[in-house]
């Protein structure tokens, strides 16, 4: 077939790279500097840059490309997440600060767990189209793991700070070493001194973690007192070329913090409504903000046991950090959870999140309206708060806002280039940027959800199929239809499972055959039982096969069973339960 034909094409398990072009034909293109879709381009990728674009009937394709068909899909620049942590794993053990489960699993584990699932981590941000992550928050030894993955184009680019800079240090983060995500930093001297510490590792910016209050006194006179070491710590940062991002969720200290240099706000201002002079005082230097509206959500709804995953999150997130967050509901220490479970579903608490989400989102309409920059940003790593499955959540926050679908693609774009003066590289479809973009199957102006609908990733210049990044092990697809399982959603329950499943009584006892049976089964069980709840007691995973041993909450009965998983062609194929 000659090759000025459209070519069909189809992403194995593995990218595809080129030894001259790439060309995305008859494809719509996003601009999101001014917020129109022009339809029937070609964009040319070579090496890892964008090196043309072309309406489609003029341009002329030469034999050695590979060709892209474009029709009927959406080009975009690759997403941002502007606020991540490498240090937290989403699940229920990543904060001990604020629930401390330590005897339980060990917080040395949970570190250890944060650096070798690095890598699945980037792996997932790119499956969910996100080419550029910022961790705004981490350790040395991330700083210095981040370096293995620059020149991956499986992983995203990477902007990264070292530990927060902070005048408060919970004591379970103490005497880490190498792991220890804070400098405490109660002097002008000490600030400095936190500052040129991280000098040797190259950080991308500079984190101050500005709380106010910790020390007794009120939150302004506590932001006051604080306020030297912060503006010093500001001061030394620039001074050696780099910005300073600051957590800081009270209007006085995001007012202080910009008022003395700060590059970066991580956070929505939560207190109170912003005055028109701070707003302004934003507008003119230039100040990002990364509002972050879901990460109380997240923990919020894990201590209240109020867990309501879609089936887009339970797809496509981790699913053992998933499946932790329901750790509460069989946790021996039933007397501190059910306390966390009362407060967090008390009227003062539901009082207190209501007031302070609403705050949020009319702060970030007023800074949307006024033209502050507002880049994309999740939290990510925080309890409940998943790496990249709660993208999407974020930006269906940003748009109950009141911001439109363009307005949030801009800030999860071309913004997240802005924090750090990038947008002369990425962030757009440009010539001379580089390549990393995603194709989409729907147009995400007509419906935000559809930034979940990909059919390519560009990055670095390579495409990948997104499914094919990160393959669910035999243990994912166990624990995916288990997380479903315990809460009740028959879909994502059964998109593990073959077509044809088989559902056997061990050894031989054939009991049902096909997914549409086992919806019927389980629909039902799902409306009609209470009180549901599996607790998994011990795995066993050899090849192909997962044993698990569990414990059913089914109503006011409790009984224990195993189930034997087997997996093919990435589906359980074949389920065995002993009782």
């Amino acid at each position: 077939m000659n090759i000025k034909h459209i070519l069909v094409y189809t992403l194995l398990l593995f990218p595809f790279s080129f030894f001259a072009q790439t060309y995305i034909t008859n494809v719509t293109i996003a601009d999101v500097e001014n917020q129109e879709m022009i339809a029937n381009q070609t964009v040319v990728v070579e090496n890892d840059v964008i090196s043309s674009i072309q309406k489609s009937n003029v341009i002329e394709i030469p034999e050695n490309a590979t060709v892209v068909d474009g029709t009927d899909k959406f080009l975009l620049p690759g997403l941002v997440d502007a606020h991540i942590h490498f240090f937290q794993n989403g699940g229920l053990y990543a904060r001990p600060d604020a629930i401390d489960l330590r005897k339980h699993q060990s917080y040395e584990e949970e570190i250890a767990l944060t650096k070798t699932d690095m890598e699945n981590k980037l792996r997932r941000y790119l499956r969910n189209g996100i080419t550029t992550v910022i961790d705004v928050g981490s350790t040395y030894n991330f700083l210095k793991q981040r370096n293995d993955f620059s020149d991956k184009t499986h992983a995203p680019t990477i902007y990264i700070t070292g530990p927060l800079l902070t005048t408060y240090e919970p004591k379970v983060y103490e005497d880490l070493g190498h792991d220890e995500p804070f400098t405490l930093t109660q002097t002008v001297e000490e600030g400095i001194k936190g500052v040129q510490e991280q000098l040797a590792y190259n950080p991308d910016f500079i984190k101050i973690w500005y709380i106010a209050g910790a020390d007794g006194l009120s939150i302004e006179k506590s932001a006051r007192k604080n306020l030297p070491i912060v503006k010093g710590i500001i001061e030394e940062a620039h001074k050696n070329n780099l910005k300073v991002a600051v957590h800081a969720t009270q209007q006085i200290t995001a007012r202080l913090a910009v008022e003395n240099g700060a590059d970066f706000l991580v956070h929505s201002v939560d207190d109170e409504l912003l005055d028109v002079d701070f707003v302004a005082l934003m507008k003119k230097n230039k100040t990002v903000i990364s509002p972050t509206l879901i990460v109380h959500r997240g923990y919020n709804n894990t201590f209240g046991q109020n867990l309501n995953y879609s089936n887009h999150e339970l797809r496509t997130a981790d699913p053992h950090q998933l499946g932790s967050l329901m750790d509460l509901r069989h946790l021996p220490d039933t007397l501190i959870i059910e306390n966390y479970k009362v407060f967090s579903n008390s009227d003062q608490a539901i009082s207190w999140a209501k007031k302070t989400d609403s705050i949020s989102m009319a702060n970030l309409k007023i800074l949307s309206d006024a033209g502050v920059v507002i880049a994309t940003g999740t939290d990510a790593g925080n309890i409940g708060t998943l790496h990249a499955s709660s993208y999407l959540d974020e930006l269906k926050a940003m748009q109950k806002s009141g911001l439109s679908n363009w307005d949030i693609i801009q800030a999860s774009t071309i913004n997240g280039a802005k924090i750090f003066d990038k947008e002369d590289e990425f962030g757009t479809i440009t010539v001379g940027k580089k390549a990393n973009l995603i194709l989409l199957e729907a147009n995400p102006i007509e419906r935000i959800e559809n930034v979940t609908k990909i059919h390519t990733v560009i990055n670095k210049g390579e495409f990948f199929n997104p499914e094919a990044l990160l393959i669910d092990s035999p243990e994912d697809l166990a624990q995916r239809q288990l997380n479903a399982y315990n809460l009740r959603n028959i879909d994502a329950f059964l998109e593990p499972y073959a077509e044809d499943v088989e559902i056997y009584m061990y050894p031989d006892k054939l009991l049902s055959t096909g997914k549409e049976t086992m919806r019927q089964q389980y629909s039902e069980m799902f409306d009609m039982t209470p009180n549901l709840h599996c607790e998994l007691k011990e795995r066993i995973v050899q090849g192909n096969i997962v044993i698990d041993k569990e414990s059913v909450q089914f109503g006011s009965s409790v009984f224990e069973a195993v189930a034997i998983y087997h997996i093919e062609n990435n589906k359980i194929q074949k389920v065995y339960f002993i009782q």
